[in-house]
């Protein structure tokens, strides 16, 4: 996108919001950089330069528009709609990988040497993995300085810088202000419980909060999840120790509530959050090319903006899927609920009803099948997924390799293509993954004027790539979905 001049300099022009976080512009004469719809007058076309990322613009210079902040635009929606080296290796880097364990942590996650990932990040980005985190962090530190009384020591280190200079340099170069200067101009707001934080996660628009919130409140794991004063409330398990996150959906913005164990997971959590909503999807392109099929287009014009309900932990839901297999969405968290009750983490929620963690892979492992309320076979795959995730057999996670993790499930007794494309689908973040088998996907076709058989069904869909998990969205939305006989 930014090598584009001319496309970037007309979305500038025209203070496009849609392509923030696509690329940032930076004027060589103010050595400001700003996101494409900055409010300001837009520089002359010659002044302009553009760069994918704001770890680029800042390593090349740059401090940060004190007016549009391009540090909290959106994400860019390429990393999340690729499975390569390059977009696995930025959501490693959102999920805080080289901050706990560097550019050889990050590129042991990856299966590549460090070489080959700084060189392959610098070629895309124009900045490698350790300038894409200290941007983080640079963002990290100024959401707590604005949003916390927290003394800036403290703040330092839960950003995850390595010293207190570190930190002040830091932020005087991106920002060209102060940490006290920054806490100075910040709006006042009121006292909140000690660990808490309230902040805004953007978005691009359209965002229809329907199916996103609705399917989360509906299959809630009681304890884990729960649906509260108009906030789907759930808890956390974070790196440092873990969390409990309030998201209210609001017309500009996810109204956020973290509360954390640990400030240094902050960043971890606001990533985690707009994974599992999908708050960085580029919705007007996804639905530009649905809209190009007549059967879909009254849908996607009814409610545009659907997004695919994702999850914050992809081994938790990979356990949820099996114990979900043709049972209903009730008796489906009536297991996960016992499970949990038995063997997760108990925690504290004095603003709510949430009490557990669900549990790892590894107390998962030494339960007894014989306690498992579900017939034998599905004993048996719930045994093998939850044995391979605690022994490393098979691991899920952001940097999966979409096709090799496919492979990996289908080879596991009772993985059927329903259970493993689900599991792309919300916890691999695969924006082309598609449910042909789907009870309510093949009603809804039908319903429409589809074809209704799975093979058929997919033949039509192939005009819908590489958004077929969007068009599953739109699809459920046309029947009461309740997730009930769903198949393996």
């Amino acid at each position: 996108m930014h090598l584009d001049r001319e496309h970037c300099v007309r979305a500038v022009q025209s203070k496009d919001a849609r392509f923030d976080g696509w690329f940032f512009t930076a004027v060589l004469t103010t050595r400001i950089y700003c996101r494409p719809s900055c409010p300001v007058v837009p520089p002359k076309p010659e002044n302009m330069t553009f760069y994918p990322s704001a770890a680029a613009c800042q390593q090349a210079g740059f401090r940060a528009c004190k007016r549009c902040r391009p540090d909290t635009s959106p994400g860019s929606p390429e990393w999340n709609q690729r499975a390569d080296l390059v977009a696995r290796a930025m959501r490693l880097i959102a999920d805080g990988v080289v901050d706990r364990g560097g550019v050889p942590g990050l590129a042991a996650r990856l299966g590549y040497s460090p070489r080959q990932v700084e060189r392959q990040l610098l070629a895309e980005l124009g900045a490698g993995p350790l300038a894409v985190a200290r941007a983080q962090r640079a963002q990290t530190a100024r959401l707590l300085i604005e949003t916390t009384a927290l003394p800036m020591a403290e703040i330092a280190f839960a950003a995850g810088f390595s010293s207190i200079r570190t930190f002040n340099d830091t932020v005087r170069e991106v920002f060209a202000l102060a940490p006290s200067e920054l806490r100075a101009g910040a709006p006042k707001k009121a006292a909140s419980a000690p660990g808490a934080l309230t902040l805004r996660l953007p978005f691009r628009a359209p965002l229809n909060p329907d199916n996103l919130f609705g399917h989360l409140a509906a299959t809630a794991v009681p304890g884990v999840e729960e649906w509260r004063d108009g906030a789907y409330r759930r808890t956390l398990r974070l790196p440092y120790g873990h969390g409990i996150v309030g998201l209210t959906p609001k017309p500009d913005h996810i109204a956020c509530r973290l509360t954390l164990s640990d400030l240094r997971d902050l960043p971890v959590a606001i990533s985690r959050c707009r994974r599992m909503l999908d708050l960085d999807a580029d919705p007007v392109a996804v639905d530009d090319q649905l809209r190009a099929d007549p059967f879909l287009a009254p849908l996607v014009d009814k409610a545009p903006g659907r997004r695919v309900p994702r999850t914050v932990d992809e081994a938790e839901f990979a356990v949820r899927a099996v114990l979900g297999q043709q049972v209903s969405t009730a008796a489906a968290r009536t297991h996960a609920a016992r499970l949990v009750t038995a063997h997760g983490t108990p925690v504290d929620d004095p603003e709510g009803g949430l009490t557990h963690l669900f549990p790892t892979p590894e107390a998962l492992a030494q339960v007894s099948p014989d306690s498992l309320a579900m017939p034998r076979t599905r004993r048996t795959t719930f045994t093998t997924l939850v044995g391979q995730l605690a022994d490393g057999t098979l691991h899920l996670g952001v940097e999966s390799d979409w096709a090799e993790a496919r492979a990996k499930l289908l080879a596991l007794p009772g993985f059927g293509p329903w259970t493993v494309d689900v599991i792309a689908m919300r916890a691999l973040g695969d924006p082309d993954a598609f449910l042909p088998t789907d009870l309510g996907i093949r009603r809804a076709a039908q319903e429409l004027g589809l074809p209704g058989t799975p093979a058929a069904l997919t033949a039509r869909a192939a005009a819908w790539r590489p958004w077929r998990a969007y068009a599953v969205q739109y699809l459920w939305a046309t029947d009461s979905h309740p997730i009930n006989f769903l198949p393996v």
